[in-house]
């Protein structure tokens, strides 16, 4: 239902600390009509090139600025992802993706009030670096 949030056209790239390429990153829209605390956020799953990336070489940040684990967000309630507000998602990876196409999956599961249950949202791009 709220597929075409998940993983914003053009966002994927490689990003750099000081002059070391330390991974990739993405974004993408919450797959709900509010906002969340970061807490709230149940899992997020990354596939590239059809290989699924293990998750503790991935981390989120609501805001670029401060960065968590997807087993540390699970504690996080002082954050909040609010609707319309880009969730950033990295993957931890020295020398970031090589030149050329790649083919990204990102699937996103988020728990919210009122629904038993765990849903989101999965996207595939292709995507030049």
């Amino acid at each position: 239902m709220f597929d075409s949030y998940v993983f914003t056209e053009g966002s994927a790239r490689n990003i750099t600390e000081g002059e070391e390429v330390i991974g990739f990153q993405l974004e993408t829209l919450i797959t709900y009509y509010r906002g969340i605390p970061l807490s709230m956020v149940h899992d997020v799953e990354l596939v590239v090139d059809g290989v699924d990336v293990p998750r503790d070489e991935i981390v989120i940040s609501p805001n670029g600025t401060d960065w968590f684990t997807l087993d540390e967000a699970t504690t996080v309630t002082t954050y909040r992802w609010e609707y319309g507000t880009p969730l950033h998602v990295r993957r931890l990876l020295p020398g970031g993706l090589p030149a050329g196409e790649h083919e990204i999956t990102l699937r996103l599961k988020i728990r919210v009030a009122y629904i038993p249950v765990p849903f989101g949202g999965e996207r595939t791009r292709l995507v030049t670096v």
